[in-house]
């Protein structure tokens, strides 16, 4: 390759262009605020770093900077954003090699993290508290979270019509963009969100009651016009914890609360996975490897108890 091919242009301004050229219009919203936020550390970072100065020394000084105030796996995030551009800019000859080869991945110590989710006498403790009168207010709102996984986005999004009584499931199709000032409906997270999730009888039958005056297509829990913000919910759920003396969680912990009972109650990665609209069981094993080798060591128990048993 001739150096001559090689770019001066500066390392965060060849990114921006990059996210233009690639990103924009073509991820979701929430994605492509992710790309201009390591845009703009990029920028803090190293503002005079051009794009022929780059090699892997250089790259791991960026990552080095960074680590100092990020743990590890924000880290690694911010360096998987970049390594997308830096390997398209080897393919187009502004690079000569990829600087992020065999990088090292670092990260400050780890902050105590708060339980994400709650047990089984913890939950029922919450759902027993909430108000759940014949007119759909919030409470049904956490209840349904903590009974189907659903996404924040996906149970907003819902309405009459996504409910078959005869095949007791409720289907997800879209999800509502709250983070806009005019709120409105936008596809699901990816491919494998768009589900059937089946629900109990009794949580049918609720619903069923609560919704029967509204219009097919009319949303559930709030008006078109309302502005829904994410915090103010999360407070609502952080006042029950407290008032119950129970960690206290956000409203994704409820779906994580759904998962991980479901885990221990036996049930497989792959139907879990499928129910949380996981793209793939990789995505759930991560998120609940603690659990699963929790389960493993439990299985390992009963297989040593079976194998005693073939004398």
């Amino acid at each position: 390759m001739s150096r001559k091919k090689l770019s001066t242009k500066l390392f965060y301004k060849y990114y921006l262009e990059w996210i233009h050229l690639y990103k924009d219009n073509a991820v979701r919203t929430v994605t492509l605020s992710k790309y201009y936020l390591v845009y703009r550390q990029l920028k803090r970072l190293v503002p005079d770093l051009h794009m022929n100065e780059l090699n892997r020394k250089s790259y791991q000084k960026i990552l080095n900077i960074y680590a100092q105030n990020h743990e590890k796996q924000t880290t690694l995030d911010f360096h998987h954003h970049l390594k997308a551009s830096l390997f398209d800019a080897v393919d187009d000859g502004f690079i000569e090699t990829d600087p992020t080869r065999r990088s090292i991945i670092k990260g400050c110590a780890l902050k105590k993290k708060k339980k994400k989710f709650l047990n089984l006498y913890e939950l029922q403790l919450f759902l027993r508290s909430l108000d759940l009168n014949d007119k759909i207010n919030w409470d049904w709102f956490f209840l349904l979270i903590a009974k189907t996984g659903l996404r924040f986005a996906e149970a907003l999004a819902l309405t009459p019509s996504d409910f078959d009584n005869e095949k007791q499931c409720i289907t997800i199709n879209k999800s509502w963009n709250y983070k806009e000032k005019i709120g409105h409906f936008q596809p699901t997270k990816n491919e494998s969100s768009n589900r059937a999730v089946m629900i109990d009888w009794q949580l049918m039958q609720q619903f069923e009651n609560g919704i029967k005056n509204k219009g097919k297509d009319e949303l559930i829990f709030f008006n078109k016009t309302d502005r829904i913000y994410n915090s103010t919910l999360n407070k609502k759920l952080n006042d029950y914890c407290l008032k119950l003396k129970i960690p206290q969680i956000s409203i994704h912990g409820l779906r994580h609360t759904h998962a991980s009972l479901l885990l221990y109650e036996g049930v497989s990665i792959a139907s879990v996975a499928k129910r949380l609209g996981h793209a793939d069981t990789t995505t759930t094993q991560e998120t609940y490897i603690h659990i699963i080798k929790e389960l493993e060591n439990k299985d390992n128990d009963k297989i040593l108890h079976h194998l005693s048993r073939l004398t």
